[in-house]
């Protein structure tokens, strides 16, 4: 009569809470489809001379590197950033140029987009890869606006050389650096052409929302997991001083000059059909219509064939040359007589979720329940390593008393509830790891594994495991009341001289001891903020 209404009530409060935090999510239309104007990607132009245009292999290639002191606006912090030059040896002079932009990560001069700057200049380029300008900024904290100054430093490097035609300098920019582009094009209008790899067309919120929505749907992973994505990107990142999710990074000038578009179908992190839909808008609205689109069959998120963690990971087929013929074929102005969207069909599974943006009330419940479940489980910890202590000592000199003095299996009961909830949030944390090193491998071109595993029935076995715990915690709950009712203290007023007795031990309903009495409480609390927090995560919607 007491344990079924106090299930009810812990139930249904962890139920409520896993509802008012769960956010809806439209991935409709599914499985939208461009078809392209031919499956051949090859670029061809108009060359009225009909003077032979450099191809890849048609110069030598030398190299040097110089150091610029790239100087970021908003601080005025300095970073030198080498950069490795390398030209076409023997190519007449006014030679066009090209600009490497990096995507995420840590990129260096020396070991990013080596094998393509040596194909462009090979063909009568100028290039010019820097190591990727970061400053004291980290992965979640890029300046944007920052990075572009910086690369346009090095534009007006190539600019200021002798060899190369200050008019005719181009970007080549792939992923995360395709946020940082149209503020550059913002920047610098002489910036002739762009060739961009899987741009990121929309905000980065929206974008990695996609990204990772998608990702755990290919992976196998269980819907409760991907419901994790859904809370994960309606946090209010500026609350925690975090702008960038919600920085501004597409402008119709952005996509004002030639541009060469490149996907892969294998990439799973870019909204490719929303993506050129919105490309071609911008540039239209721009009133530029020179733009080229390019999808190539079983290439990844850079265009790459294979795992892109494996060294050595060729470019796809024909890419490489069908970017440089349209570079060369832009640069001299000529008119393209190829189809302007090419290649295998463009696909994208889900829409771009562009309704996501920043929920303040759920944040700070969220940082609330995460401090307050963290600080909790770590006085639990601690006055369990404190009374472990006593434990031992009381052993190793065989004194008399009891150290905690829990009374009826109220210890036994604790300890058990303990481990349980502790062993579900490590399946928990490991179910949610493997799904994200699956994105991880998905990302970098590996293929998705034929059976999820753990990535699916962990989250139903969680489940479980935890309205058992709310079961077991209501019994538990059960006789602490039927206790204190006992002893008089479910009455009002309680009974005289029975609250001090319990309160001394002498009389005790949980435990005799003051720090058996902290322990039990303590962790309880702890315990149940952990169920708050799956309730939080969503682990209680049935």
């Amino acid at each position: 009569m007491v344990s079924v209404p106090i299930f009810i009530i812990l139930i249904g409060i962890l139920v409520t809470v896993s509802n008012i935090t769960a956010v809806p999510w439209n991935k409709e239309p599914t499985g939208q489809t461009i078809e392209t104007l031919s499956p051949n990607t090859a670029v061809t132009f108009h060359n009225p001379t009909g003077t032979p245009l450099p191809g890849r292999g048609s110069y030598k290639v030398v190299s040097h590197h110089v150091t610029i002191k790239a100087k970021r606006p908003s601080t005025g912090e300095i970073q030198n950033i080498r950069v490795l030059i390398r030209e076409p040896q023997g190519a007449p002079s006014g030679r066009p140029g090209v600009v490497f932009m990096h995507g995420a990560g840590y990129g260096t001069c020396d070991n990013s987009f080596g094998d393509v700057a040596f194909d462009l200049a090979s063909a009568g380029f100028a290039t010019a890869v820097p190591d990727k300008p970061v400053w004291s900024t980290g992965n979640v904290n890029r300046d944007y606006p920052g990075s572009a100054a910086a690369y346009d430093q090095i534009i007006n490097y190539l600019r200021s050389l002798s060899s190369v035609d200050a008019s005719n300098i181009g970007i080549y920019a792939t992923s995360e650096s395709t946020w940082i582009s149209p503020y550059l094009l913002r920047m610098d209008r002489r910036i002739a052409f762009q060739v961009l790899l899987s741009p990121m067309v929309y905000s980065p919120r929206q974008s990695l929302g996609f990204m990772v929505a998608q990702d755990f749907a290919l992976t196998g992973a269980h819907a409760g997991y991907q419901s994790i994505v859904r809370r994960l990107f309606h946090v209010d990142s500026s609350m925690l001083g975090l702008q960038n999710l919600d920085v501004p990074t597409q402008f119709d000038v952005g996509y004002s000059i030639p541009t060469f578009v490149a996907y892969g179908s294998k990439d799973v992190m870019t909204a490719q059909v929303d993506g050129v839909r919105k490309i071609l808008d911008m540039a239209h609205h721009a009133g530029n219509w020179d733009i080229t689109v390019r999808s190539y069959p079983v290439a990844n998120h850079v265009l790459r064939l294979g795992d892109e963690a494996d060294e050595g990971t060729a470019l796809s087929d024909n890419y490489v040359t069908d970017m440089v013929n349209w570079s060369q074929g832009t640069v001299r102005g000529l008119k393209q007589t190829s189809e302007r969207v090419a290649g295998t069909r463009i696909y994208q599974s889900i829409v771009v979720p562009s309704e996501l943006a920043g929920d303040r009330p759920l944040t700070v419940y969220g940082v609330v329940l995460h401090i307050a479940t963290v600080v909790l489980l770590l006085a639990a910890a601690i006055t369990a390593l404190i009374a472990l202590g006593l434990k031992l000592r009381h052993m190793i000199r065989r004194q008399e008393g009891r150290t905690l003095g829990f009374a009826r299996g109220f210890g036994n009961a604790l300890l058990m509830l303990t481990v349980t909830t502790m062993a579900t949030v490590v399946l928990f944390v490991a179910g949610l790891g493997q799904v994200i090193m699956a994105v991880v491998k998905l990302g970098w071109g590996g293929a998705p594994v034929e059976d999820p595993g753990m990535m699916y029935w962990s989250w139903p076995v969680i489940q479980i495991v935890c309205t058992l715990v709310v079961w077991a915690w209501s019994r538990v709950l059960t006789r602490v009341i039927e206790e204190a009712s006992a002893r008089g203290l479910a009455q009002l007023p309680p009974r005289t001289g029975e609250l001090k007795a319990v309160v001394t031990g002498r009389k005790p309903v949980v435990a005799s001891t003051r720090l058996g009495r902290v322990l039990f409480w303590i962790t309880t609390v702890a315990m149940l903020h952990v169920l708050l927090f799956f309730a939080f995560w969503g682990l209680f919607i049935y």
